[in-house]
């Protein structure tokens, strides 16, 4: 709650302004049973008919008075709540892009969307209500038990005996149902995964029939969901029933003794319903004491797991002293790199200089550790051993935005917005000119097939391109990558989904490009690398080869072996031919 405290002293004047219209309410809510104290005991007992029309007048005042000062409480109050949830989820939104790959490895998307979601709508109705509410309680107890002490000192005494107990009863539901809510909340993030993943590859499910499977492992953790919320209601069942009957007792003791009271002429009747008044000022606190405490303790589980996030310190981020340039050339260093991904080393003794303009293509077997050379580039991962450099300049010096705003990359992984081809394009540059993104498609080979869609350009896809061909996909991925103008590309194994007619233009449209960039291709493919600068072969983290095309065929090693297997029909065919 410490935490929520900084977001809430932002917006003071939503803060004072409604606390002084609840005080206002209250204090006017508590004349009510007074004004009724004069109606019984002077009007109707006492004849003092001329007060009458004062009373009723005051009555009529403290009416409207309330409702003006519960308007302005109610809706400063909820706009309050909706900055703070405001902020909050701007807050962890942000800080969720600060935070390295690394991060990402082990987090799914639906905790993700869980915290950001319902999270901080817990924390929303806690400030909206909650909050105010129990603040509003306290204060209608605190006056509320004033006025009964000075109407009557024994009567109270008398009838707060039963509101101990209250209180122990709430604490103890508090403790049990703070633990409760954390397991809900939890398990929601593992149900909502489920769903989202299930939804996201809803076509795989269908290709491979398994639509009964994942029914059934929906129905496993709804079940368990479902006893999680069962176990909370027998909790809240348990506790309130006594509360209840606390509260009620109070009640009873009240009409009783005070009834004697009357009867004796020790109080009047008047003095006895407005003490029937005042009394449910300190009842109706008590009673949602096991609501609000149920409210607290909710937003406590939800702001713990909001907090945990935004605690988290990105491993990757700029140095002090950064280097900021706007004119990144591409010339790349890496010198005895050695990489780890959690325990396992994925590169070691890694050297390679690439200088600007050149291609350089990299091939190994799975798990050679293609990739993370890529990563290791724009830092996306830190080295453990050696140093990157980019323009003589070690990227751990270089200032996070300008490193990576000089790189275009396309990943194995081709991921398109649900929008249109354009907005997709000029994802990879905002303001980019019409001709600069139909010179980009020219290059990639987008044209042609974007042309002979009904709406061009505007034509909306679907959800991770939805409705497009895998080809189709990664020709406007590349696009969206060369609009950028960047002076480091990267296609990582970006043509395996081309036929090889146009994967052989599009590299010889890279290749002819103006202001080449420096560009990182990995690829399984002979087709799409033969014509790099330089080619490296990777094995186990290590670079076991490296030349160019002729080079390396003259070494018959690995690059030689993989050539022979692609080749092998050509070559068969070409002798049959011959």
């Amino acid at each position: 709650m410490k935490r929520l405290l900084s977001y809430i002293k932002k917006y003071k004047a939503l803060v004072i302004i409604p606390f002084i219209s609840m005080l206002f309410a209250i204090i006017l809510d508590m004349f009510n049973p007074y004004l009724v104290k004069i109606i019984i005991d002077r009007v109707l007992k006492g004849r003092e008919y001329s007060i009458l029309n004062l009373v009723l007048l005051a009555l009529a005042a403290i009416t409207v008075g309330r409702a003006v000062l519960g308007y302005i409480k109610e809706y400063l109050s909820d706009l309050l709540a909706v900055r703070v949830a405001q902020d909050l989820k701007q807050d962890l939104f942000d800080h969720i892009q600060s935070l390295p790959f690394s991060y990402f490895d082990n987090m799914n998307t639906g905790e993700l969307m869980s915290r950001i979601g319902e999270d901080v709508d817990n924390i929303w109705r806690t400030i909206a209500f909650g909050l105010r509410l129990f603040i509003e309680n306290i204060i209608c107890f605190v006056i509320a038990t004033s006025i009964l002490f000075y109407l009557s000192w024994k009567l109270t005494l008398f009838c707060i005996i039963a509101l101990p107990p209250i209180a122990f009863l709430a604490m103890q539901l508090e403790k049990k149902i703070g633990q409760s809510f954390e397991n809900i909340s939890d398990h929601n993030a593992v149900l909502s995964t489920t769903a989202q993943e299930n939804i996201a590859g809803v076509r795989l499910v269908k290709a491979f029939s398994r639509e009964k499977h994942e029914i059934l492992k929906f129905l496993e953790l709804n079940k368990k969901n479902y006893d999680l919320n069962v176990e909370q209601s027998n909790i809240i069942a348990k506790y309130f029933p006594p509360m209840e009957l606390f509260t009620n007792i109070s009640i009873v003791l009240m009409i009783s003794l005070g009834g004697i009271l009357v009867i004796k002429d020790n109080i009047s009747l008047g003095t006895l319903v407005a003490f029937n008044g005042y009394i449910w000022s300190l009842i109706w606190p008590l009673r949602m004491l096991g609501w609000l405490t149920n409210m607290l303790a909710q937003n406590n589980a939800s702001a713990k797991k909001i907090f945990k996030i935004l605690d988290l310190e990105p491993a990757i981020k700029d140095n002090e002293a950064c280097v900021t340039t706007n004119t990144i050339k591409g010339d790349i260093e890496f010198k005895n790199v050695s990489f780890k991904y959690k325990e396992d080393f994925v590169l070691r003794d890694l050297s390679i200089k690439a200088k600007s303009g050149s291609t350089v293509a990299i091939m190994g077997t799975t798990g050679s550790g293609k990739s993370s050379i890529i990563n290791l580039i724009g830092r996306y991962y830190d080295v453990q051993e050696g140093k990157v450099s980019v323009d003589g300049i070690n990227v751990k010096n270089l200032c996070l935005k300008d490193l990576r705003s000089s790189m275009s990359v396309v990943s194995q992984d081709v991921f398109l917005f649900s929008d249109s081809i354009e907005a997709n394009i000029r994802f990879g540059k905002e303001d980019a000119t019409e001709e600069e993104i139909k010179e980009a498609c020219r290059i990639a080979c987008a044209s042609e097939f974007i042309d002979e869609l009904e709406e061009g350009f505007q034509t909306v896809i679907g959800e991770r391109g939805i409705g497009l061909s895998g080809g189709q996909k990664q020709r406007i991925s590349i696009a969206r990558a060369l609009v950028s103008d960047a002076s480091i590309l990267v296609l990582d194994d970006a043509t395996s989904a081309l036929d090889m007619e146009t994967e052989y233009e599009l590299l010889k449209n890279l290749h002819d490009k103006k202001n080449k960039p420096t560009t990182f291709i990995i690829a399984h493919r002979i087709s799409a690398v033969k014509n790099a600068d330089q080619i490296i072969f990777l094995e186990n983290g290590h670079i076991v080869e490296k030349g160019t095309h002729s080079e390396l065929l003259e070494k018959r090693g690995k690059y030689y072996e993989v050539y022979c297997e692609q080749f092998k029909d050509f070559e068969q065919v070409e002798g049959e031919v011959v």
